[in-house]
């Protein structure tokens, strides 16, 4: 029990020294495991001051996340996943998708479905324009806030 409370206690102070908002934090009891998630991405290490600590051995839980390829920004308005679930393309099996690459869309309409506990929850577009990528493959899982396409907007005056 003690060293539960321990890894409790480290986690929190680990947590607490964090860059930016966590998302989630799970903790396991059995071979002591801890896993933290970023909302955000991380700031690289070497924008952090460094935080010497010798009386605390490097572990798994001291490891930084990976750091994400830098490149040019994704096109276009994600549309996210506002739920956990799974990410459906057209209304029922075998029948046309909502929206293409290519399509246009007008803000509200519905584009995809993410069904979660045997409820399907449309999904509409955020913003008027041009379906630029659909980034879900039909009927795969898919995380909050994850995106499930990109929408580049259209223009002012520009008929979606």
């Amino acid at each position: 029990m003690t060293e539960i409370r321990t890894l409790l206690g480290d986690m929190a102070e680990l947590v607490s020294e964090l860059p930016g908002p966590v998302r989630r934090v799970l903790v396991r009891s059995a071979d002591h495991e801890l896993e933290i998630e970023w909302a955000e991405p991380a700031v690289p290490a070497q924008a952090r001051p460094a935080q010497a600590r010798p009386e605390q051995a490097p572990g798994p839980a001291a490891v930084a996340p990976p750091a994400e390829p830098v490149g040019p920004a994704d096109p276009g308005h994600a549309v996210t996943a506002p739920l956990v679930g799974t990410f459906y393309r057209s209304p029922r099996p075998g029948a046309a998708p909502f929206v293409e690459v290519g399509d246009l869309v007008e803000a509200g309409q519905t584009v995809a479905i993410v069904e979660a506990m045997k409820l399907m929850n449309t999904i509409g577009a955020d913003v008027a324009g041009r379906v630029v990528e659909i980034c879900v493959d039909d009927a795969a899982p898919v995380e909050f806030d994850q995106p499930l396409m990109r929408i580049e907007p259209a223009a002012a005056g520009e008929a979606a």
